[in-house]
């Protein structure tokens, strides 16, 4: 069986686990959903009215037959409906979810365009004031919560300033730039985090590559210092920061919700709050589901990189 099989089916029965344990947890939390959505103008809710309004819903059904029919929906590409407004979850998913991975492609970007460079400069010239200034900083962004930064940029270029518009939303189609300007803030607070956990990474990598004995052979043969440092030092530091980068491109699906929350940006984060709060079962598995899903094709497509760049690593 060949590694891409092994780590699809791999990935599937994580789906499948995390998709069961979600519903699981979500079914046990105390609390009736039906009492939560007619008592949302403050009045009590007339039990009759209630026992109605589950059997709709069909929260009278035995646990395991919910399972039984979530699993289903499942696998006829059907998450079901808002308990909320009755609207489908994934038409809801695939509305706001792009807004959402746009924000954390733009984010990962950033964070490599810094990461690398510096890291690798860093390490090349170990012990410089810049080496030292710069892992001064990347500790600094990572001890500072990243809602806290988008806040304080909010604060300083955007009411302050006057630089840039403090949060909100225009289709790119409608006004490009526009849409690129409200994408800058959040995107680069999100970067922050990222860019400082590449750059030790990339730092840590090539101080490593660069004192092995291929590398030294290398620079024995008289290669340029570009081919040296570029195909032989950078192209074997990339591995590790690939996993890290996949695991964190992962992490940063649920990590986006409170920036989208800062900057008013309609992603995930929006309709997942509110159907915590309403206890919105199908909202809530089916976000869930879907960016635990993303998470693993993240990591196996990073899985694949790493065995390109390391051909030591099969892919059969």
């Amino acid at each position: 069986m060949s590694f891409l099989v092994r780590r699809i089916l791999a990935s599937l029965l994580l789906v499948w686990i995390v998709a069961s344990i979600v519903f699981l947890a979500i079914h046990l939390v105390p609390g009736d959903p039906a009492e939560l959505l007619l008592s949302a103008g403050g009045a009590a809710p007339d039990p009759v009215t209630v026992a109605e309004l589950r059997d709709r819903l069909g929260l009278n059904l035995p646990l395991r037959t919910q399972y039984g029919h979530f699993l289903g929906g499942l696998l006829h590409g059907d998450l079901g409906t808002s308990l909320v407004d009755d609207y489908p979850v994934l038409d809801e998913i695939a509305l706001r979810l792009p807004r959402t991975l746009e924000l954390i492609v733009a984010a990962t970007i950033i964070a490599l365009a810094v990461a690398l460079p510096t890291g690798t400069w860093a390490a090349l010239h170990k012990g410089s004031a810049f080496d030292r200034i710069a892992a001064a900083t990347a500790g600094l962004v990572l001890a500072v919560p990243v809602f806290v930064v988008g806040t304080l940029m909010v604060l300083a270029l955007a009411q302050t300033l006057h630089l840039m518009p403090a949060g909100g939303y225009v289709p790119l189609a409608k006004a490009p730039g526009q849409h690129l300007l409200l994408l800058a803030m959040p995107a680069i607070a999100i970067a922050g985090g990222l860019s400082a956990v590449l750059f030790r990474m990339t730092r840590a990598a090539v101080l490593d590559v660069a004192g092995r004995d291929f590398v030294r052979t290398a620079w024995a043969k008289g290669l340029s210092p570009a081919r040296v440092q570029i195909r032989h030092v950078l192209r074997n530091a990339l591995s590790p920061v690939l996993t890290v980068l996949g695991l964190h491109m992962g992490a940063l699906l649920g990590g986006t919700v409170l920036v989208e929350y800062v900057f008013n940006w309609p992603g995930l984060s929006t309709p997942l709050l509110a159907a915590v709060d309403a206890r919105d079962y199908p909202m809530v598995v089916g976000i869930v589901l879907v960016t635990s899903t993303l998470f693993l094709v993240i990591n196996l497509v990073m899985d694949l990189l790493y065995a390109v760049l390391d051909p030591r690593i099969g892919v059969s």
